[in-house]
């Protein structure tokens, strides 16, 4: 695959010969994946009542300090497939009666994908694809993807670009960011949901309240809400989980309720409707899947 010779799928732009070496991602022109099954803990339009159908890429192409993922983002984690094999699953994941295909970081491997999926989708695969992003995309791959995915699952982590180059070591995430989630919306339109209340396509923006960022999250709420008002879902997330230990105090504990209460207050305040939060004890890691139990 060409893009894969001098890879610039992300915005960082390595321009590595994947066949040959490694990019910042740490990814090879090899498919590798850690784990599929059907995830219950997204977004109820997404997980319904049988789950989403999460095929968990390995490697990613930021390296937050505080990643849940890290043993598959940063180390690697996973086993190498061809992409029978990523269509078998693909097809397993449908028959098991999943709601959606939810492909999960798989900015690395789009070409690969796209490859996949413009033979089966429509076809044999019937079910809507989701593009599950941190949104540090470059447009130009997500415009290989248009007419492939029918539902953007997108971050849109930090305000702040100080925080984003403190916390996940990348310059100008907002505007790179933002960018790429107005090209998702370009594709997907305002959301759509069947009758059992399950999203058909649409776009998803994920906030996840960073302990002792609560302003930030506010500025990123506001800032969606003025540029697509109720046409989108908002995720206002509590889990932040602190699994690694880092080097700043605030990300080695939870987020506070006071905290969180106060961003969703927030939201209600300027009038978003189309909002999904978090009750209880979201920030458990026993919603961390098992990828010690790789079922490939």
């Amino acid at each position: 695959m060409e893009l894969l010779k001098y890879c610039d799928l992300c915005p960082r732009r390595c321009h590595v010969n994947r066949y040959q070496e490694k990019g910042f991602c740490g990814a090879t022109n090899k498919l590798k994946v850690a784990y599929y099954s059907l995830h219950m803990w997204e977004e109820p339009v997404l997980s319904g009542k049988k789950g989403s159908g999460t095929i968990f890429f390995s490697y990613c192409n930021l390296r937050c300090l505080y990643c849940q993922n890290k043993k598959i983002s940063i180390d690697g984690y996973g086993k190498y497939i061809s992409l029978k094999k990523l269509e078998e699953i693909m097809l397993e994941l449908q028959k098991k009666k999943a709601h959606n295909i939810n492909l999960v970081t798989p900015t690395h491997y789009v070409p690969q994908i796209q490859k996949v999926l413009k033979k089966i989708k429509g076809k044999e695969l019937q079910i809507p694809v989701v593009y599950n992003t941190s949104s540090f995309e470059n447009v130009g791959t997500l415009i290989i993807m248009r007419n492939l995915v029918d539902i953007y699952l997108a971050d849109l982590r930090y305000f702040d670009d100080e925080l984003a180059k403190k916390y996940s070591g990348c310059d100008n995430y907002f505007e790179v960011a933002t960018m790429a989630i107005d090209e998702m919306y370009r594709q997907v339109g305002k959301y759509e949901v069947d009758k059992d209340g399950l999203l058909k396509k649409g776009l998803i923006v994920r906030v996840l309240v960073l302990p002792g960022h609560k302003s930030d999250a506010k500025k990123v709420i506001d800032y969606l809400y003025k540029t697509y008002k109720d046409d989108i879902f908002i995720s206002i997330m509590s889990q932040y989980t602190p699994i690694n230990h880092c080097p700043y105090e605030n990300l080695n504990r939870k987020v506070t309720e006071d905290e969180y209460e106060e961003v969703v207050n927030y939201a209600l305040t300027i009038g978003i409707n189309n909002a999904f939060i978090q009750e209880g004890d979201a920030a458990d890691s026993s919603f961390i899947p098992n990828f010690d139990k790789n079922i490939l």
